[in-house]
């Protein structure tokens, strides 16, 4: 396995999206019968998860839970759009273990998931008595070759960057990594239309000192690769 590169587990199988029981539960027809599958992220998609969408599920049913599959993938015509808010996280921890992320070359991976004032943030790397606290965001929404986020309002998501933005000021190093789970994207920018306060602490915390990134990723039913950086248009 590549060390920019998350493998997908199988088996992954093509169905019809129907519709959405619930935030997190869809039905999907898969081989002509109806199935219940775990929407795993709280965006709303609903450029992506329109009736009769190609989609792509994750047998799940050994593992005796209320749903049997995972919806891992949306076609948006051609694009093959990874819908899972966890991968961002998984393929970073990766990349950032190997030390394989430009910006962040040289600075050890100390752990995941850390404390930091009122939230817990992604990532906390080091290099010599400095610490680096990196917050990482999935996107999925892109129109006309820009990349967009949030896709639903988001409070936590400003709450992340302001506490950025306040370790920075305290001396600590601070990024937030938007990752783009999809080929397409020509550009990155905040959805001020959306969420104009989500907009505003990003454009605060850029002020403040935080680094902004955004990268492609490369998405294949087996496979999501870190792919190059995306410029931002803010």
């Amino acid at each position: 396995m590549s060390i920019l590169t998350l493998d997908i587990p199988g088996p992954v199988l093509e169905g019809r999206f129907i519709d959405k029981r619930n935030r997190f539960v869809a039905r999907v027809e898969l081989n002509g019968e109806i199935v219940e599958a775990h929407v795993p992220t709280s965006s709303r998609m609903r450029e992506l998860l329109t009736p009769g969408a190609r989609v792509l599920v994750a047998d799940r049913r050994h593992a005796m839970r209320a749903t049997a599959y995972d919806l891992l993938m949306a076609y948006h015509g051609e694009t093959l759009v990874s819908v899972d808010s966890r991968v961002p996280n998984r393929l970073l921890d990766i990349v950032l273990r190997a030390g394989a992320l430009p910006p962040f070359a040289g600075w050890a991976y100390v752990r995941a998931e850390v404390p930091l004032g009122e939230s817990r943030l992604d990532f906390l790397l080091a290099r010599d008595e400095r610490r680096c606290w990196v917050e990482a965001k999935s996107v999925t929404l892109v129109e006309d070759g820009t990349a967009r986020f949030p896709d639903a309002p988001t409070a936590r998501g400003a709450r992340h960057l302001a506490e950025l933005a306040s370790a920075r000021e305290a001396g600590d190093r601070a990024a937030a990594v938007f990752l783009i789970q999809r080929e397409d994207a020509v550009r990155f920018t905040p959805h001020r239309a959306l969420d104009p306060h989500f907009a505003d602490a990003v454009l605060d915390a850029q002020r403040r000192g935080v680094e902004i990134y955004a990268f492609a990723a490369v998405v294949t039913r087996a496979s999501i690769t870190l792919g190059p950086p995306v410029p931002l248009a803010f």
